[in-house]
């Protein structure tokens, strides 16, 4: 029996289109790719995760010699909000930007293993946790759930 799977986003012209709440957010994960520990891809990457309570979680991917040692921008926040607000594991949204290897903002999107570990996070808070990644030429996509991003993710 072949099924089709429809997955459904929004997409921005620019980062001004956003919400203030969702710009700002934006705006941390475009200052977060600073912080990027690269030197092997030359691809930094930065998320800004906002818990319920609206405080912001940054994180930047911290690549080592030691490949796969290292870890992207998205589980660096969620694993630093986790260890370190461990009463709040709700998280309202996620913003992730690319800086490419001449320091121009990119497309980036969370990565197979990142996803997953969104989507546990996700199911583990009881609702859907957005997620708005910065596309080329300034443009943002918005999905509502990380079961859109994933939508055959596993539990245990």
């Amino acid at each position: 029996m072949e099924k089709t799977l429809t997955i459904c986003y929004k997409e921005f012209g620019s980062v001004a289109e956003l919400e203030p709440a969702d710009r700002e957010l934006m705006e941390r994960a475009v200052e977060a790719t600073r912080s990027a520990y690269a030197p092997y891809s030359h691809f930094g990457v930065g998320a800004a995760l906002r818990l319920a309570d609206g405080s912001v979680v940054c994180g930047s991917n911290q690549e080592n010699a030691a490949y796969p040692s290292g870890l992207c921008a998205e589980r660096t926040a969620v694993f630093a909000a986790s260890s370190q607000r461990p009463e709040l594991r709700d998280y309202a949204a996620l913003a992730v930007a690319g800086r490419d290897a001449e320091g121009e903002l990119c497309e980036a999107s969370p990565c197979g293993a990142c996803r997953q570990v969104l989507l546990e996070y996700e199911r583990l808070q009881g609702h859907p946790l957005r997620v708005l990644c910065l596309l080329g030429g300034g443009r943002v996509r918005e999905v509502a759930s990380v079961e859109d991003l994933l939508p055959f993710g596993f539990d245990m």
